[in-house]
């Protein structure tokens, strides 16, 4: 056996959500631009579950069980306000979507009806947390969900507790439709190998979510938003780059592990960065400093940007802080998510992998007296 280190080329399964071939993202065969210029979140996140976009029923009674399960049970909404004020989003959020597996009477009835339903309430419901982790966290009531708004105006309208304008509205689902999946991602992985040991879905997402917590999966575009704030002015960025570049360190938000000639979705928030920055209240600077980064990087290192790059910019034009962003990838990937866990439910075998052992060989104990 010859390991393959980071599993890297591997193809550990077969998949119908989606798919990463010639540098085209698609979800069910439906490439990625056409879905951020037409679809909504919610059509989505139902082509994701079913296979198919919905029709006007369909999506009307998926809008309808979003809606009615968007509300937090009290035991959880409690325990968000009783944690450590050292806790993390990101810790918060992995703990509390343990909790609502707790509180689910269905959680441990594995039937494709009732998966479907607690997928149905892990989407609705991780945006309620996310954006009641933020209001906890700055010391304000959280906001009860608003039962007339969709998901992404529900979302920014529980986060700020007033209602969002349609160009903020338009640019968050436009994110979220981005981020819903991405083929064998880290976090999806542990997701799929988490249920395929037939545990339960609340499970599988909290494997996501700690897969997610770390940095060389989630938090890229919070660095990028720390990279553009530690520069500053715009005069700096040119020595900064050169700087990073001398040290052969890391320029974050570019290149990317499986596309080799650019990260399709990273164009759609690229333009609506460009749409936000020229809003009042909205400093144009973050926009024009990471066109500029993105214009030195491409030229001298040829790498062009990916979806983490210009969604620090996008985020920060829609009042979201920064420790934020991560939490945000988990409430859109968790339709993802939730999609792998139910294909690996429907045609389940446990994943276990082997290892090649590279440890000593024709060892022998030692007894206790006799070792160094």
């Amino acid at each position: 056996m010859t390991a393959t280190q980071g599993l890297e080329g591997v193809v550990a399964a077969q998949s119908a959500i989606s798919s990463i071939i010639d540098d085209t993202l698609t979800y069910r065969g439906i490439n990625i631009d056409e879905l951020a210029e037409k679809a909504t979140f919610e059509e989505v996140v139902y082509l994701l579950w079913h296979g198919k976009l919905p029709n006007r029923t369909e999506l009307a009674q998926l809008q309808k069980a979003l809606r009615e399960n968007a509300a937090l049970p009290e035991e959880v909404l409690n325990q968000l306000k009783a944690y450590p004020k050292s806790a993390t989003p990101m810790e918060m959020l992995r703990t509390a979507v343990s909790a609502l597996g707790m509180c689910d009477p269905e959680a441990n009835v594995n039937t494709p009806e009732a998966n479907l339903r607690k997928a149905e309430r892990l989407t609705a419901r991780v945006a309620t947390i996310v954006a009641a982790i933020h209001r906890i966290r700055q010391g304000q009531e959280p906001v009860t969900p608003n039962p007339e708004y969709g998901f992404a105006k529900n979302f920014l309208y529980m986060l700020n507790g007033e209602e969002p304008t349609a160009i903020a509205v338009e640019a968050f689902d436009k994110a979220l439709i981005l981020h819903a999946d991405h083929e064998f991602n880290a976090s999806t992985f542990a997701a799929r190998v988490t249920v395929a040991t037939l545990s339960d879905m609340y499970s599988g997402v909290v494997s996501a979510i700690g897969a997610l917590k770390g940095p060389l999966h989630g938090g890229a575009n919070e660095q990028v938003m720390r990279m553009l704030e530690e520069i500053g002015n715009p005069e700096r960025i040119e020595s900064y780059i050169n700087e990073k570049f001398a040290k052969k360190e890391k320029i974050m938000g570019f290149g990317h592990r499986v596309y080799r000639k650019g990260d399709p979705r990273a164009k759609h928030l690229h333009k609506m960065s460009g749409e936000l920055a020229k809003l009042p209240n909205n400093d144009p600077k973050w926009f024009e400093m990471s066109e500029k980064i993105e214009s030195i990087v491409v030229k001298e290192k040829g790498l062009p940007p990916n979806v983490d790059f210009y969604s620090a910019s996008t985020y920060t034009y829609l009042g979201i802080p920064k420790e934020l962003f991560t939490p945000i990838f988990a409430l859109s990937r968790v339709s993802g998510w939730t999609a792998h866990i139910l294909e690996q439910y429907a045609n389940n075998r446990l994943i276990r992998p082997r290892a090649e052992y590279v440890g000593p060989t024709k060892a022998s104990y030692i007894p206790l007296d006799q070792r160094d």
